[in-house]
């Protein structure tokens, strides 16, 4: 498959790679700069390398419960130290100070009405850094204008949340009353923001401070709510977005590969090619860096569309590969059957490489005994440990709109309609490939279900490994509950794996049911005063004391 790079990311890659004598490189000269489109267009460039700081592209989810990795993980348990200092904040506010930079140039422009998409842009990524300062941090400083080195500003206090939550949305709406749609774009441009991504954005950090709201008492919640609603009906009535299927039952699995990129589904993406500018976190998946838990594996539903508690026709894990049949079938392509045949570094046929089965004292790693399938290459030499890869990294899917809609609509309500959950969990459930049941208000009522956790279930089933679970928690106030828990792999006492050379002679610590323990409950911990936000960096708060630290930390 040729693989398609924008032109605007070969630019920025290539800027990196040399210099040209031209003006200082530590001072860019205005008097040579700012003064056509293509000048505020070449600014606008550099803010895409700001994707890269999105959790989801390493192994984030090893911060929750759901994934563990090879070691465990301080955020996950609880042992986490305030960091001396911290590239996130510093990266942070260099791309805001580049944003705020390009917006006071195009103001005072004789231009400023032909650089208009660019303004948009830089006010679509300054708010998308705020939310991921806001969303760990809580009150950050707002700066919205450029600074220098006597600005009173660098040594203020924070902003509220509230306050910078408002600044984010303005930010984002005047992104999208300028941005293009997706079907706009011209061939060049192919994998810049749009309308779509502002909106989208908009609806995620809405749903993220509505919730988080809603579960503490803001009185703002619903206002919150109602923008997430507004903003991904709106996605979704552009009928510019759909659903990947173009591998028929395995679509699903390869919307995360290369099949998968600049699909229908992609609403923004960090864009990879692996001739120019490659990624290579899928060896971090081959080699086991992020392994699902027995939590996730649960949560997959039967094909009657009933949780595995519930089922008649869940069958139990007495074989290696009996709680993988009737399940969900995103369950097998995010969770690899063991004993199945993928591509391997030195085995370039995929036919003849051995089966792969979980290992716990070599790579790669799976000390759950479950091995994540998702993202997983089909280049046996990019599964390599220096492999390098094309596809790209999926920022925002149309997915995850629709289950925002679904999620903000019963939360502002209480209740959602049948159909609101057709045109949002069940355009999800009926993927091709997937065909799962759909999820009406009957059939949580009939099978005492709860609506709350069915859509949950949804997202986290749906979004599994993408870097989302850790933040779901937090804003739903349920990692107190949750986080504390051990965390557990597949069932060994009583069953086929017993049986088999080495893991009959492998000493686990099981349960009381005979479920392997990965991290004792006893060694994890989540303190609800201290760990719903994170601390800031502890130079920061000695260079500037009005910042103050967060509890605790």
């Amino acid at each position: 498959m040729k693989k398609f790079i924008p032109i605007f990311l070969i630019s920025i890659i290539l800027l990196q790679s040399c210099s040209l004598n031209f003006d200082p490189i530590t001072e860019v000269s205005d008097a040579s700069f700012w003064k056509t489109p293509a000048d505020f267009k070449l600014a606008a460039n550099n803010f895409y390398f700001s994707l890269e700081e999105h959790p989801g592209m390493s192994v984030g989810d090893n911060r929750s419960d759901i994934a563990y990795g090879i070691t465990p993980n301080t955020t996950s348990n609880g042992t986490a130290l305030t960091p001396e200092s911290l590239g996130f904040w510093n990266n942070s506010y260099t791309t805001i100070r580049g944003c705020n930079n390009l917006i006071a140039k195009a103001e005072s422009s004789p231009i400023k009405e032909q650089v208009a998409q660019w303004v948009g842009e830089a006010r679509f990524f300054r708010a998308y850094t705020y939310f991921r300062l806001m969303k760990d941090l809580g009150d950050v400083p707002l700066i919205d204008k450029l600074l220098d080195l006597n600005s009173p500003e660098l040594y203020g206090a924070r902003t509220p949340r509230a306050e910078v939550v408002d600044f984010i949305l303005a930010d984002l709406d005047y992104a999208a009353s300028v941005l293009p749609l997706q079907k706009q774009l011209k061939a060049e441009d192919d994998g810049r923001v749009t309308k779509g991504a502002a909106l989208a954005l908009k609806a995620r950090v809405a749903l993220f401070e509505g919730t988080w709201g809603k579960f503490r008492g803001d009185a703002r919640a619903n206002e919150r709510l109602d923008d997430a609603i507004e903003a991904a009906a709106e996605v979704i009535n552009s009928k510019q977005y759909a659903l990947f299927s173009g591998k028929g039952a395995q679509s699903y699995r390869y919307q995360f590969i290369d099949e998968g990129d600049r699909s229908t589904e992609c609403v923004l993406d960090r864009r990879f090619d692996v001739n120019v500018d490659p990624q290579s976190w899928a060896n971090l998946i081959y080699y086991g860096e992020m392994s699902p838990t027995k939590k996730m594996a649960d949560m997959y539903l039967c094909r009657d569309g009933l949780p595995i508690s519930q089922s008649s026709s869940f069958q139990g894990y007495a074989t290696f590969t009996s709680e993988y049949e009737n399940r969900d079938p995103r369950m097998t392509q995010t969770i690899l059957l063991p004993g199945s045949k993928v591509a391997q570094p030195f085995y370039p046929d995929q036919a003849t490489a051995p089966e792969r089965w979980p290992l716990f004292n070599s790579r790669p790693f799976a000390y759950t005994g479950y091995m994540l399938y998702k993202f997983l290459s089909e280049d046996p030499v990019g599964n390599a440990t220096s492999g390098k890869h094309n596809f790209d990294w999926h920022i925002i899917r149309y997915a995850e709109v629709l289950l925002i809609f679904a999620e903000a609509t019963f939360e502002r309500n209480n209740a959602i309609s049948d159909d609101d959950l057709n045109k949002s969990v069940n355009v999800v459930r009926s993927r091709t490939g997937v065909d799962m049941p759909p999820l009406t208000n009957t059939f949580v009522q009939v099978n005492g279900l709860d609506m709350r956790t069915e859509i949950r279930r949804e997202r986290t089933v749906e979004l599994a490994f993408e870097g989302y679970r850790f933040d779901d928690l937090r804003r739903w106030k349920t990692a107190e509950t949750e986080m504390p828990l051990a965390l557990k792999g597949f069932k060994y006492t009583g069953t086929e794996w017993q049986t088999r050379p080495p893991y009959s002679t492998t000493n686990f610590t099981v349960d009381n049911e005979g479920f392997i323990i990965v991290e004792a409950a006893a060694k994890r911990h989540f303190d609800p005063a201290k760990h719903y936000l994170f601390p800031l960096p502890a130079n920061q708060v000695t260079i500037n004391p009005k910042l103050k630290q967060n509890p605790y930390w």
